[in-house]
């Protein structure tokens, strides 16, 4: 099992972030966009700029497309069912899936689909990609975090690693790849959620004393739900990621804010309403995450 070429489903920040990481060190030919027809349409007339310098990328339409060796699935969750309907032509006995989706539900529902034999467990974290309409801009590219949760999957988890190696693409393989996701869901829920509602930056966030008051209790829940699902996230994981935020671009912001300023739907769901839904089975008090769902639906009426 070798990875050669690539399929994207979503051309978001990351999807072109690793889009153009990958085209640049495997060459062209080694990448494809892969969108129905109507955005294929849209997007064919599309010119992408990255940190200021054109790019061009090959695109296509799941119709017109044949099974790849790695399909990276990297749209907005509001947009995942739909893709994982229309993906099956990408799909063949042996390609490997990965999601760089935020959240801890893509996997399962990428297994639902197509099995989870191929599927590796990913998180991408430390990065600050924004996407101003066809400009992206960033300053740190950050890693995947990569992972098995079976056996089964180690072939896939090699096959993938060897690729990113190869490629030169950072990443880090985990022992366990479940709490990774659920440390890089904490920062989620933090961060993208308080910079959309409070209209802030990150550095905004971080100094303002209301602003992290509410960010700080939203990941405080998530720890706590966290053990209760049986995951060790712990206060370290809390600290290293506040480092991480001081890394990043003081005046960028994450993607719910960028949603909010472009008026799209956001991932509020995705964040508080899964830490709601979740908190529920245990009984759990989440009041700084009902805050933010409140009031996400809010501003989100009001488009």
């Amino acid at each position: 099992m070798k990875i050669q070429h690539t399929a994207i489903v979503g051309m978001g920040a990351l999807g072109l972030l690793y889009g153009q990481h990958i085209q640049q060190a495997a060459g062209p030919g080694s990448v494809c966009f892969v969108m129905d027809a109507p955005r294929l349409e849209k997007h064919r007339r599309d010119r992408y700029t990255i940190n200021g310098q054109p790019q061009e990328f090959p695109m296509t339409e799941y119709s017109q497309a044949g099974p790849a060796d790695l399909v990276i699935i990297a749209t907005k969750q509001t947009g995942l069912e739909e893709a994982l309907e229309e993906m099956a032509p990408l799909v063949g006995p042996h390609t490997v899936l990965l999601s760089v989706m935020n959240g801890i539900t893509s996997e399962e529902a990428i297994a639902c689909h197509f099995g989870d034999e191929n599927l590796v467990w990913c998180v991408a974290i430390g990065m600050d990609a924004m996407r101003d309409g066809t400009d992206l801009r960033y300053t740190q590219k950050g890693r995947l975090q990569i992972g098995a949760v079976s056996p089964r999957q180690q072939p896939a988890l090699e096959a993938v690693r060897e690729f990113f190696e190869r490629i030169g693409l950072p990443h880090s393989v985990e022992e366990d790849i479940r709490r990774a996701m659920w440390a890089k869901f904490l920062l989620n829920v933090g961060i993208n959620q308080t910079c959309m509602v409070f209209e802030t930056t990150y550095q905004g966030a971080l100094d303002t004393p209301e602003y992290f008051r509410m960010m700080s209790g939203a990941m405080q829940e998530v720890i706590a739900l966290a053990q209760k699902e049986g995951v060790r996230l712990t206060q370290e994981d809390y600290e290293n990621y506040l480092k991480i935020l001081r890394t990043l671009d003081p005046n960028g912001y994450p993607s719910m804010r960028q949603d909010a300023l472009a008026h799209r739907k956001s991932e509020v769901d995705l964040f508080a309403g899964t830490v709601i839904r979740l908190a529920r089975r245990h009984g759990l008090a989440v009041p700084c995450n009902e805050f933010f769902l409140r009031r996400v639906r809010e501003m989100e009426a009001a488009y």
